[in-house]
């Protein structure tokens, strides 16, 4: 990455977060939300052009994640909290709206923060996670994607995936990754330096709270849930975890809502494609 990155420890709502900013200090801010289980490097392809094109981009790790702090309460990393995580890191900067792009769990923030704040978002981005209602409708209709949320289930269970994902030097939570993805998805160094974040924050609790969470917790839901701002919905179409009819029906609750498919990117589409989104994001920004 050749613009300069900027690390800070930020304190927002009762936690400690590591957080990373590139470009200039005047410039609309962009804040990149990471998902499972990557950290802020998932957007490594991302910043650049987007601090060239001078945005302020904000990419922190989120709660649970590498540098950041990990609570031990289950309840500390609901949708609500995570979500006042980063209305926080907002007045933090003095921001009182921003671009949001979310990608995975982070898109699930960033969806929360689109129907719960939607003052604080200008203009929300989302990669590779379907609208809350449609997964809930999904779950409930579709036995195919239920198959496919077999892992949500798994990781309910107390201690034992946290255990098998960091025994043999994280070979169980780098497989999430390789699995998933393409030969080329991911090279050795990321994987070295997303063992090196799982290490940092302790193994993989954290991470995995969220989806306790999710099951524990769950988001009240306002009417409709629809988002008026503009929206945009980047997917990779050989997600193994995700139907595509999902992205579609996603737009159902955005007006002015656009979808772009990257048919030969997977889950990890900002890893796969990262020119295309980039391009994406620097179109639906301008």
């Amino acid at each position: 990455m050749p613009v300069e990155l900027e690390h800070t420890m930020i304190a927002v709502n009762g936690v400690r977060l590591h957080v990373v900013s590139a470009g200039p200090t005047g410039g609309k801010p962009v804040i990149l939300l990471h998902g499972f289980p990557e950290f802020w490097r998932g957007w490594s392809k991302q910043i650049s052009p987007l601090a060239e094109a001078g945005y302020r981009v904000i990419v922190p790790d989120q709660r649970g994640y590498n540098l950041s702090a990990a609570p031990k309460d289950i309840r500390a990393y609901s949708l609500d909290n995570l979500s006042r995580d980063i209305t926080g890191l907002m007045d933090h900067f003095g921001y009182q709206q921003a671009a949001v792009v979310g990608h995975d769990w982070g898109g699930a923030v960033a969806w929360h923060l689109g129907i719960h704040h939607p003052e604080r978002v200008e203009r929300l981005g989302i990669l590779n996670l379907p609208h809350p209602l449609v997964v809930s409708k999904f779950l409930r209709t579709s036995l195919q994607q239920m198959l496919r949320f077999w892992y949500f289930a798994y990781f309910q269970i107390p201690r034992l995936p946290d255990w098998l994902t960091s025994i043999n030097n994280y070979a169980g939570a780098a497989s999430i990754l390789t699995a998933s993805g393409k030969d080329s998805t991911f090279s050795a160094d990321d994987i070295a330096e997303y063992k090196q974040a799982w290490a940092n924050s302790g193994g993989l609790t954290g991470m995995l709270n969220w989806y306790r969470a999710a099951v524990r917790y769950p988001p009240r839901m306002k009417p409709g849930a629809l988002l008026t701002m503009p929206v945009l919905i980047v997917w990779g179409r050989r997600d193994v975890a995700l139907q595509y009819e999902m992205a579609s029906a996603s737009l159902k609750y955005c007006p002015n809502g656009r979808l772009i498919t990257l048919n030969d990117a997977t889950h990890w589409v900002q890893h796969d494609e990262p020119q295309a989104v980039a391009r994406a994001l620097l179109e639906f920004l301008a």
